[in-house]
């Protein structure tokens, strides 16, 4: 009888997960999210006669509440709603419906470097102020703090005359925020007011000003203007100026507190591309997924056709292989180097040794005697002691003590709180496995040194190996000079490309390690609430900062060349960039402290004075990027999707995703099987490639180097002679191919030159 109420007891609970499952189920199928409609604009059925109305009918025949959120006539046919899954797969059903795409959330990829790069050199490749002034650079991120003098419109011209832009007046902007510098501002919030509720304005402003600072210092790397006696705090003082310092800016702010929805995005880049901007830098990354169901990539693609050079940050989940965002060939992908300039501060430990790290702390120094020196881990009563986080440091052992803290879990300036709220009067950051060398310097709050991994382990280890450790931590200095530079940093994500492995990325690296740039006035360096400083200039890192360079100097070469396609402009960049420093030797990779690869840089670090005069373009039409589509096999509903025309792939031709004119190459390989991997069995690949003479005539020869012995290439032919401008010549690399094992990779790189230009590609082999 008893081990029958247990099999009913069982019984019992069984059925009640079982239904409670089904429930559960049955809410999320009810619940209701945003989706991006995507219509085959052409195809309107017979029965309407305008859009507006099939979109309106169409919506209401799959949902009697929904609503359109944004209606989408440039970057994407179509429009935004919030529908139930069932409601989703209902309308993704009818007539006209390419693909019905759930909203992503996507995230923000968070004064010396102009001299860096060499545009403070005096040369007549670069275009005067009145052409530079016709290049319109748009910025999608957190908005802008229009007072700044990185703003100032002075010996501007008037705005161009194609600009059809506008200042949309909002929370604590009005139109006379915008200027001759500053030609545009909108917001973009319905996505994320669906998903979070009205904007709580107490806490961030319903308009383009932006409350975050993101915006602000990526906008100002971009274009801002010159601006004298700019620094942080004291440090990294001189003349602050963007890339592109008299270019003109169009923000549009799509990240809120709550992140950067892909409904919002959409609506903006929709915005941006008809408006007229020329450029567009978006410093935002989110999930991977192909092409025709990647918001990004698809608005990319038409803001491409339509002549806009669009750069994306990389993101930063380096030094994970694979880590990469933003990998479509129509977007030039960034990753983050360092600059020649840091932030040193002195550590001396109670033994006398003596150690390194950077600071942006510029408040009350601690005195010169030695204080007692602490281990976060060793001071807690959780987990979380080791990374000081929040609520994790014992404050009786932790007062008027430096404590050491590991970097990662939380907020680097976080910790720094953390250790203050317990009473500690200080904090040493130190790096672990994860970030290796890398030394990021921020404003704390309190005096502070980040260190790496090398001399936190150093640290830790005088601390457990003596009874009363004690340290004391100098005040921080700004070094110039700092080499080698640039090296890779380490957050910078790296490739191989997850999406399409054939196509190298990143694209480039440019400076993103501890960059000055303008600041909003809503919150202090650190971005805390309980920071009560407020500043014009800010420095922060991160692939975020890096990707408004490359914007920035893609307006400088558009202003010398308009007539060059985004294509053109990228090959440019890409192809003049180097690999290398003075010295001979390769970029260092700062997580591995070797060399770093084209997996890491991609083509190189960016030199804009170079890139003003590459000489040749590896040039790309619609039709290229087409055939593209059709090397991945992707159907015409897919095409459509991703590309808004109507394209169907000839069974007759062949397409290769080794013929797409990529100004990189990037061979993945098969490993065979067998003994050592197949290692006697070999397999010939052919890429084709195609250059354009964007420079006076000209003889070419090629030179080939590589790391490998697993791969013969061969080009033919050797030597292109040009002999008119726009000239359009083609070779082909042969690679012969022995098997290696599975996760191999090795680098090449093909050079063409006539003397005075060297026209470079990495190329990259990887065995799978």
């Amino acid at each position: 009888m008893k081990s029958l109420k247990f099999k009913l007891v069982e019984i019992f609970l069984f059925l009640s997960l079982y239904y409670a499952c089904i429930a559960a189920e049955e809410k999320i199928q009810k619940a209701k999210r945003t989706y991006i409609v995507h219509v085959d604009k052409s195809n309107m059925p017979e029965t309407f006669t305008d859009h507006a109305l099939w979109y309106d009918t169409s919506l209401k025949s799959v949902s009697d509440s929904a609503s359109v959120l944004y209606r989408y006539e440039h970057v994407v046919h179509g429009y935004s709603t919030m529908l139930t899954t069932e409601e989703a797969a209902a309308l993704g059903e009818q007539p006209g419906i390419l693909s019905v795409l759930p909203e992503v959330i996507y995230e923000l990829h968070t004064t010396r470097t102009p001299e860096f790069l060499g545009l403070e050199k005096s040369t007549t490749l670069f275009p005067t102020s009145d052409s530079m002034g016709e290049v319109i650079v748009g910025v999608l991120d957190t908005g802008v703090w229009p007072e700044l003098k990185s703003f100032d419109d002075s010996g501007l011209g008037p705005v161009p005359s194609r600009w059809k832009g506008e200042c949309q007046v909002g929370k604590n902007f009005s139109a006379s925020s915008c200027n001759r510098k500053l030609i545009g501002a909108k917001f973009f919030s319905k996505g994320y007011e669906v998903a979070f509720g009205p904007i709580d304005e107490t806490m961030e402003s319903r308009s383009p000003r932006d409350d975050d600072g993101h915006g602000t210092h990526t906008a100002t790397t971009a274009a801002g203007s010159v601006v004298p006696s700019a620094n942080l705090l004291g440090y990294a003082s001189g003349t602050a100026r963007g890339m592109a310092s008299h270019a003109r800016v169009a923000v549009y702010k799509v990240c809120w507190l709550g992140g950067c929805f892909g409904s919002d995005i959409v609506a903006a880049m929709d915005a941006a591309v008809a408006d007229g901007v020329d450029v567009l830098s978006m410093s935002i990354g989110g999930g991977l997924s192909e092409y025709y169901s990647d918001t990004v990539a698809i608005g990319a693609f038409t803001a491409a056709a339509n002549g806009i050079f669009v750069s994306c940050s990389a993101g930063n989940g380096g030094p994970i292989p694979s880590s990469l965002s933003n990998v479509a060939p129509w977007i030039t992908t960034v990753g983050a180097g360092t600059l020649d300039r840091d932030f040193p501060a002195s550590i001396t430990l109670g033994n006398s040794e003596l150690h390194s790290g950077v600071t942006l702390y510029n408040g009350k120094q601690l005195s010169d005697s030695m204080v007692p020196l602490v281990y976060g881990g060793n001071v807690s009563n959780s987990s979380g002691g080791a990374l000081c986080m929040a609520g994790s440091l014992i404050p009786e052992k932790v007062a008027r003590k430096i404590v050491v803290c590991d970097r990662g879990g939380s907020a680097r300036v976080q910790k720094g709180v953390v250790v203050k709220d317990a009473g500690g009067i200080g904090m040493i950051l130190t790096n672990t496995d994860t970030f290796g060398e890398e030394l990021v310097a921020d404003a704390h709050l309190l005096p502070s040194a980040a260190v790496g991994q090398k001399t936190g382990d150093a640290i830790k280890k005088y601390i457990s190996s003596t009874r009363n450790p004690t340290a004391k931590i100098g005040p921080g200095t700004t070094k110039l000079g700092v080499q080698p530079s640039p090296v890779v940093a380490a957050f910078s994500s790296r490739g191989p490309n997850p999406v399409t492995p054939a196509i190298l990325k990143p694209d480039i690296i440019a400076p993103g390690v501890n960059i000055l740039a303008g600041w909003t006035a809503a919150v202090g360096p650190t971005g805390l609430q309980s920071d009560p400083r407020h500043v014009n200039f800010n420095i922060i890192s991160g692939t975020s900062m890096s990707c408004p360079h490359v914007s920035g100097l893609a307006a400088i070469v558009k202003a010398a060349h308009p007539e060059w396609s985004p294509a053109a402009i990228k090959s440019a960049l890409m192809t003049t960039a180097y690999t290398a420093y003075k010295t001979g030797q390769k970029i260092e990779d700062v997580a591995t402290g070797g060399p770093a690869t084209p997996f890491d840089y991609g083509a190189g670090h960016a030199d804009p004075v170079a890139a003003l005069d590459p000489g040749l373009v590896y040039d790309a039409t619609i039709d290229d990027y087409l055939g593209f589509l059709c090397a991945l096999n992707y159907t015409p509903n897919q095409i459509k999707s991703t590309t808004h025309r109507d394209f169907t792939c000839q069974t007759s031709k062949k397409y290769t995703l080794g013929d797409f004119n990529y100004p990189s190459f990037s061979v993945p390989l098969e490993t065979a099987s067998g003994r050592r991997g197949g290692a006697d069995s070999s397999s010939i690949i052919k890429y084709t490639r195609t250059l354009t003479n964007v420079g006076a005539p000209a003889t070419y020869k090629v030179s080939l180097h590589s790391q490998t012995q697993a791969v013969k290439m061969s080009v033919k032919p050797e030597i292109l002679s040009f002999k008119a401008q726009y000239e359009k010549k083609s070779y082909t690399v042969t690679f012969k191919t022995s098997s290696m094992p599975s996760g191999t990779t090795s680098f090449a790189r093909l050079e063409w030159s006539d003397g005075k230009h060297i026209v470079g590609s990495p190329i990259a082999f990887s065995w799978t």
